[in-house]
């Protein structure tokens, strides 16, 4: 199992996320939970410290926060590494000042957790049964579900124009009487990637929910309706919407003036998701972190239908 959880900052994705991974984890499922957005708040809900690689946090359940532009270096490390051994010598000073400006750039940073996010979801059935994974806020979370689709055709024209110079190179070591076969690491690097992108492309469509979180107000409204199109255009599935924070008919203090704009929310939801696809989440007191309090919320999700 594969889930997303996004949505406008502020509205309670990470701490629902941490609470649908500890259920699953309490079911008996070896359960990773990660962070990919940069202001990370997934260690403060489990009360813990989080780093890069996943640790154990519960019984069944690991957790870690990834961080993009530490992915980033490493894989421009990389990228030098098969420069070095693949492109003439006078002109690797220059590679290597264009790759250490790329790294801060978004572009490679999103590339870069995209490969991490790989990495894991090839895990899942073997290391973990299940992955969760709290996204950035939602406009980075869908540049990063689209970038399989964007990242595999740019790279095959890499690859080919890569085959070309090569053919070239053969072409003229044969008229010297130099036919040696040489390997290629940029090339089969290439080649790899744009198989690893096709193959998460496909596990993702195949096995991934998305579920969008919002509260009941009127511009995380507009942010979720774009983003569950935007979904859909991606090949992803839409799981259950996630409302977070709904007052309770019975309030009738301060927030019961807050229950008109509420409802007009929830109709307008109501017309563009099926009944069973909304999961209504009170407006609870206090802060649910930590095992117990993680554990709580998770109870409260299913009793509102959330459907694992």
């Amino acid at each position: 199992m594969i889930r997303f959880f996004g949505g406008k900052g502020g509205v309670g994705k990470t701490t629902l996320a941490a609470a649908f991974a500890v259920a699953r984890a309490g079911a008996g499922r070896r359960t990773l939970l990660v962070s990919t957005d940069p202001a990370h708040s997934l260690g403060d809900a489990l009360g813990g410290e989080l780093g890069e690689e996943p640790r154990a946090v519960a019984p069944l359940l690991w957790a870690a926060e990834i961080s993009g532009e530490a992915q980033a270096r490493r894989r421009i490390a990389e990228i030098t590494t098969d420069a070095e051994q693949a492109l003439p010598r006078e002109v690797l000073p220059a590679v290597r000042r264009h790759l250490a400006r790329a790294t801060e750039s978004p572009g490679t940073v999103e590339s870069a957790l995209l490969d991490r996010l790989t990495e894991l979801v090839e895990q899942v059935g073997d290391r973990w049964d299940d992955l969760v994974v709290d996204s950035a806020p939602t406009g980075h979370m869908l540049r990063l579900l689209s970038l399989p689709a964007l990242l595999a055709p740019w790279i095959e024209g890499l690859a080919r124009q890569r085959t070309k110079a090569r053919d070239a190179d053969r072409m003229v070591a044969g008229l010297l009487g130099r036919a040696e076969e040489q390997p290629d690491p940029l090339l089969e690097r290439l080649h790899a990637r744009r198989a690893r992108l096709e193959a998460v492309r496909s596990r993702l469509a195949a096995e991934a929910l998305v579920h969008l979180v919002l509260v009941p107000e009127h511009l995380p409204l507009t942010e979720t309706l774009r983003a569950a199109e935007t979904v859909a255009e991606t090949g992803l599935r839409l799981g259950q919407v996630i409302v977070n924070r709904v007052v309770p008919e019975t309030e009738t203090g301060v927030l019961a003036r807050r229950r008109a704009q509420q409802d007009e929310v929830l109709a307008r939801l109501a017309v563009r998701f099926d009944e069973p696809d909304l999961v209504r989440v009170p407006l609870l007191p206090g802060t649910l972190t930590g095992r117990q309090g993680l554990g709580e919320l998770a109870e409260v999700l299913r009793e509102a239908g959330f459907d694992p």
